[in-house]
């Protein structure tokens, strides 16, 4: 199996678990700074034996200039964009949380052709712009979304995320070093805050710790393989996926906008899945 199929295999993984994540973070019984503090530290806590028993440890001590890179990572993907994104939802909705980080292609985009340039097709644009097109019609349901106080502090929550991942891209580790480091300082510095706020400990924290744990850690498999906005695009889809889960477990009827959306989603992720990964001479 070559390297773009690897890629691509691996970001539609961690597609299927953002899809899911959003069902544990809903029933968080907690303040979300000691939710996402405790959740990041147990990722942290999951993925330190791995790096240890593989020898990935190592290469934090042959290139400790790297750690800067881990840190800003940690600072900007998890620290403020879980910050962002927590309190974002909890003044917006879930819908407009739903679709507004979705813009996060956007940003993708943006970021992989100034730092990483990295080749952006106009088929790559177009079949962006189909998958938020499709998500919008299965999450908003036809209905326009009123915009709230939160709104702005979703829209930012994607930018952060890219941010870390094109610093995490550039770091001389292993994808599984740079998702324990990230979490590892994201969490810490959440700490902050949730202690400041009221700190609490709930069980869905550690099966979100795992669902990070495994999402980073295959994220950055798949953006070591693949073009960042390539993987990012594939990503899309996950508020529709949670949509249908939902709709699955509750016994919600399927409407007319799920299956638009849905038709749009398939060609669009089809479209982007056959991008070849490259960067700009």
């Amino acid at each position: 199996m070559d390297r773009e199929t690897e890629g691509t295999l691996l970001a539609f993984t961690v597609l299927v678990l953002l899809g899911l994540e959003p069902v544990v973070i809903k029933a968080n019984p907690v303040n979300p700074f000691a939710f996402a503090s405790l959740s990041a530290l147990v990722a942290s806590l999951i993925l330190w034996p791995v790096i240890l028993l593989g020898g990935r440890a190592r290469e934090i001590r042959e290139r400790p200039a790297e750690l800067r890179k881990a840190f800003l990572t940690g600072l900007f993907a998890t620290a403020v964009a879980y910050s962002l994104f927590s309190y974002g939802t909890r003044l917006s909705t879930a819908v407009n949380s739903a679709i507004l980080t979705r813009f996060e292609v956007f940003y993708s985009f943006l970021i992989s052709w100034l730092l990483l340039r990295e080749r952006i097709t106009r088929r790559a644009v177009v079949s962006a712009l189909a998958l938020i097109a499709g998500v919008f019609l299965v999450v908003a349901q036809g209905k326009r979304p009123e915009l709230l106080k939160g709104d702005v502090l979703l829209l930012l929550t994607p930018l952060f995320w890219q941010l870390g991942h094109a610093v995490a891209k550039r770091t001389d580790y292993s994808p599984v070093t740079i998702a324990t480091l990230r979490n590892t300082f994201g969490g810490l510095l959440l700490l902050v805050p949730a202690l400041a706020t009221g700190f609490a400990f709930t069980k869905l924290a550690l099966a979100e710790g795992l669902i990070i744990a495994l999402t980073q850690s295959l994220w950055y498999l798949a953006i070591a393989r693949i073009n960042l906005s390539k993987a990012t695009a594939i990503l899309t889809p996950a508020p529709a996926l949670t949509v249908l889960v939902s709709t699955a477990l509750l016994g919600e009827s399927v409407t007319p906008y799920h299956l638009a959306g849905l038709a749009l989603i398939t060609l669009g992720t089809l479209a982007i899945s056959r991008e070849e990964s490259g960067v700009r001479e």
